[in-house]
């Protein structure tokens, strides 16, 4: 099955599926002489773990990556491909129907079966599954500290809303990072978030699911990275974050407004050429400007929902009512904040990396 390989200089394989024996990476392009940081690898793959709260999955799993070349004994990388694996050890595949038969409205099931036929793996979503989103996590948390280390580059995302809940916009010119404090709930406005996690119980309660949205800022990109057209990075960082399930939509900076509100006014602060807003989000004509490169996901509401639903038996070519088991998040967007944080430093860092 092809389609889970991103990046040009910096290329991340992952392979596996939900519910079988495990998940990986194949990171390859990875440069030699990195010491990991071994305890924040750790708690970004926590912060998208599953089971550990109210407002996700209780499917549970550790998540504990194992490192099985690209890394010496001291942790440090060699420049050789980096492979891990994540085993999967808490799955229940009685759980699900034969969707080859009968496909889950709002999944992959439909599309997939037109595409592979009963080749593919389907207990779980099998590849289609936001568990692939964990080895994601752990190359994503690579690049975050050579990002750091090398270019002093951060990145760092929140929920920008939940349904109709919005968290505050953050300061877009001058960012202050990390924007909410470790551990909590991934919102800078505290009360904002007691009022998501309402929100996202009562969907849980009723059976249903809702969407959302994450705001995600990268401070101290350097200006000129990027082209024109082809070469933008929007362009490359949308291919990456599309690999995300659930992501519908992307937004770089603001857009509804007139043009003499939205046109950024430019400054000399500090003896360097600056925008007084950043309504630009960072990025002019595909190449980044210096400024701090901001852009907020759209996501779908989780489609597996306790609720009744009609779908249509392939092979007898008749409707029937499907009633979806299993354990899945009333909303995704919570878990998806350290991914998206992940998924944009691998596309950065390839970026970066390439030198366009």
């Amino acid at each position: 099955m092809n389609g889970n390989c991103i990046g040009e200089k910096l290329k991340v394989h992952v392979f596996g599926a939900s519910h079988g024996p495990a998940i990986g990476a194949v990171i390859e392009g990875f440069p030699a002489g990195m010491k990991i940081d071994e305890a924040a690898l750790s708690s970004l793959m926590a912060r998208r773990a599953p089971g550990q709260n109210a407002w996700s999955t209780q499917r549970k799993e550790a998540d504990a990556p194992q490192i099985l070349s690209g890394v010496d004994e001291n942790g440090v990388t060699n420049g050789d491909a980096i492979r891990m694996e994540i085993a999967n050890t808490n799955t229940r595949s009685t759980d699900y129907p034969d969707l080859h038969a009968l496909p889950r409205p709002g999944h992959a099931d439909f599309a997939a079966n037109l595409k592979y036929g009963d080749a593919w793996d389907h207990r779980g979503g099998g590849p289609f599954s936001g568990r692939l989103t964990a080895p994601l996590c752990f190359a994503g948390a690579l690049c975050l500290q050579y990002l750091k280390a090398h270019n002093g580059i951060e990145i760092a995302a929140h929920i920008a809303r939940i349904g109709t809940i919005a968290d505050v916009l953050p300061n877009v010119v001058h960012p202050s990072l990390p924007l909410y404090a470790p551990g909590s709930f991934p919102v800078i406005c505290q009360d904002a978030g007691e009022k998501m996690k309402a929100a996202i119980d009562a969907a849980r309660k009723a059976g249903d699911s809702v969407d959302g949205a994450i705001r995600c800022i990268v401070h101290h990109l350097p200006g000129g990275l990027g082209g024109p057209m082809f070469q933008g990075v929007e362009g490359r960082l949308a291919m990456a974050l599309f690999g995300i399930p659930a992501v519908k939509g992307i937004t770089f900076g603001e857009t509804q407004m007139h043009g003499s509100e939205n046109n950024d006014p430019f400054r000399i602060e500090n003896g360097k050429i600056t925008t007084v807003t950043n309504h630009h989000g960072g990025i002019l004509g595909g190449i980044t400007s210096g400024m701090p490169l901001y852009f907020t996901l759209s996501m779908k509401p989780t489609p597996s929902i306790a609720l009744p639903q009609t779908s249509v038996n392939m092979k007898e070519m008749r409707e029937e009512t499907l009633c979806i088991r299993g354990r899945h998040d009333p909303c995704v967007v919570p878990r998806a904040v350290p991914v998206v944080e992940a998924v944009t430093a691998i596309a950065l860092m390839d970026m970066i990396l390439e030198g366009v």
